[in-house]
């Protein structure tokens, strides 16, 4: 009998925190790839999109091969029985990434994510918030200890970006990374560069 292939999906979510760039962006990267995109955006995720960045709501969901409405507790990307690599929420709101820490969600945004952890497939919640009490730690840690990974959109500086742009894909190539899915966007660390520290005591 022939076992059935893992499909090459990747459920990305978008909620209201600020930094919807990373979404955007997210969704550009992967166009570049053989992985089916499946997009839901949050309510809130709508309205910050419209604040900051020249773009329609319509202009990102025209990025992703489908589009759920985060009303639609019926989409595929409600079931563990449709397979995918995993979610990834591009920002991550702290009350959507809260819904996710309790399990008790309201949206499909946090419904998808909830499967994800419960099916054990990989979900990367880039948490956009500061500073941060105690309530989001923790938050991010019981997310942590079921199964989630908190990323930070945290830019390097040692990749020396020289536009936001290239501090974004940093972020999100390593966050591809997480997926094995190969990007030509990171600036890989190649050790210690000799020239500039030969002048340290």
């Amino acid at each position: 009998m022939q076992s059935e292939t893992a499909p090459r999906r990747l459920i990305v979510g978008i909620t209201g925190a600020s930094g919807t760039i990373y979404g955007v962006r997210l969704l550009r990267l992967l166009q570049a790839t053989d992985v089916e995109t499946h997009l839901v955006l949050s309510k809130s995720a709508k309205i910050t999109l419209t604040q900051e960045l020249d773009l329609k709501v319509s202009d990102v969901t025209d990025l992703a091969d489908v589009v759920h409405q985060a009303d639609n507790i019926g989409a595929t990307i409600s079931s563990g029985s449709f397979k995918t690599m995993g979610m990834v929420i591009a920002p991550c709101s702290m009350r959507s990434l809260a819904e996710i820490a309790s399990g008790v969600t309201s949206s499909l945004v946090t419904r998808a994510a909830d499967v994800v952890l419960k099916e054990r497939r990989r979900l990367v919640l880039m948490a956009r918030e500061a500073p941060l009490h105690l309530g989001h730690l923790k938050s991010m840690a019981a997310v942590t200890e079921i199964g989630a990974i908190v990323y930070p959109p945290v830019p390097a500086f040692y990749a020396r970006p020289a536009s936001i742009e290239q501090m974004v894909d940093q972020t999100l190539g390593r966050v591809l990374d997480l997926f094995d899915i190969q990007t030509d966007v990171v600036s890989r660390w190649n050790g210690l560069n000799p020239a500039k520290t030969r002048d340290i005591p």
